[in-house]
């Protein structure tokens, strides 16, 4: 590859490829070459994609950071941040901090007063969020869900009144389980199980709640899962409970913007929320 110069000090945060290799971006591939010290979640990982990509790591560390380690790491990575080193970080796949053990190098290099940039690039809830076929205007990303039953179960009803597409990673042990969990605390939603995102084997299966929870009863997939469910259906409601939601927006946000979200929620006319609003702030 071309001289491209040294990296700019401070933390980059490096999104790779979740399944493509091809998936990284130009801008990736000069932090890789350039960097004075690369942290990755998974070194084998990084090397195999530097391998790929002819990038070599010559006489650079290279620092395992992970669930594990992090605590251990994170001062060594510190230090070279102050030290004005260019450190870069790269999940095991995807987007670095999201449900991902970098968060807490991201949050105390900030708080020390360093330099923190990302890299944009690929993502699997993105990617879900594009094939799947359900509403992108609004989404909750919710990560992994407890594992054990019961406080999976309260995690769910707790999402049950978000009024966006929940996305959600899950293992596939756990998949059908909290497909069922889902159906009965959260009703007849439409969903999609998305399964080893831009990889050979990518598959996309949509359907109600009910109907995936029978679909994957006997048949544990394999590879990385991301589930996306629809968001509830739209309430009906009486004036009082409209008014109630208005002065409750209201004292949270602008005028404007309480009116478009209680419009949304309750599927009313806009011009109709507004003329409540205005003669509710007037004192009417």
């Amino acid at each position: 590859m071309a001289d491209i110069g040294r990296i700019e000090p401070g933390l980059h945060l490096v999104a790779v490829p979740i399944g493509t290799a091809r998936d990284i971006t130009l801008r990736a591939l000069d932090i890789l070459a350039g960097a004075d010290v690369l942290a990755a979640e998974d070194t084998r990982s990084l090397r195999r994609l530097m391998d790929i990509h002819g990038i070599a790591l010559g006489q650079r560390p290279l620092v395992p950071y992970h669930d594990h380690n992090g605590a251990a790491a994170r001062p060594r990575l510190l230090a070279a941040l102050r030290d004005g080193k260019s450190v870069a970080y790269m999940s095991e796949a995807g987007t670095p901090l999201v449900a991902d053990p970098g968060f807490h190098l991201g949050v105390e290099a900030r708080a020390a007063g360093l330099t923190v940039r990302a890299a944009p690039g690929a993502s699997a809830v993105l990617a879900a969020l594009c094939v799947a076929g359900l509403p992108t205007d609004r989404f909750f990303f919710a990560g992994f869900l407890p594992p054990k039953p019961a406080a999976r179960r309260t995690e769910l009803a707790a999402l049950a009144a978000v009024p966006g597409t929940l996305v959600l990673y899950e293992s596939p042990k756990r998949l059908a389980a909290m497909l069922a969990d889902a159906a009965e605390l959260l009703g007849p939603r439409e969903a999609a199980v998305c399964r080893e995102l831009t990889k050979k084997f990518e598959e996309v299966r949509r359907g109600t709640l009910e109907a995936l929870a029978a679909a994957y009863a006997d048949d544990t997939p394999k590879g990385e899962i991301v589930v996306l469910i629809d968001r509830s259906a739209r309430q009906a409601a009486d004036e009082d409970t409209i008014r109630a939601a208005l002065t409750q927006a209201m004292e949270a946000d602008s005028l404007k913007s309480a009116v478009k979200f209680v419009s949304e929620t309750y599927d009313l006319p806009r011009k109709q929320v507004y003329e409540m609003a205005l003669a509710m702030k007037d004192g009417g």
